[in-house]
């Protein structure tokens, strides 16, 4: 089973894909409903009773959720290319780059890009 079938089970089809319920990833079907506002409050239900076996999660939300087609784009971290320079220059770690960006100031940055800089065109 794919994670769209499970995500179309629940929300739309309301299909019982029960006898499949070793392949159901509940992390990943809490993440995908949390982005829905609709959906918010029992995702965050099912993080609390994580301990709860694949099968009472997957009918919780096969019973509570409304049939409704739903899609929301996966949530990604932003790129920040002023940090791709800042771990080049230092060395650093995303960890530790991140937080070396909360106290350059933005020339200290524009320092750092003039650098780095190797000419020629791009």
């Amino acid at each position: 089973m794919e994670l769209k079938d499970w995500l179309n089970s629940i929300n739309f089809s309301k299909e019982d894909l029960s006898e499949h319920i070793k392949d159901y990833p509940p992390y990943i079907i809490n993440r995908c409903l949390s982005g829905h506002l609709d959906c918010v409050l029992f995702a965050n239900e099912m993080n609390r009773y994580h301990f709860l076996d694949k099968d009472m999660q997957y009918s919780f939300y096969l019973n509570i959720v409304r049939k409704r087609k739903r899609f929301s784009p996966w949530i990604r971290k932003d790129k920040n290319s002023d940090l791709e320079f800042v771990k080049q220059y230092y060395g650093y770690s995303t960890e530790k780059a991140s937080q070396i960006m909360k106290i350059l100031s933005n020339e200290q940055i524009e320092f750092i890009k003039k650098r780095l800089d190797k000419g020629g065109k791009q």
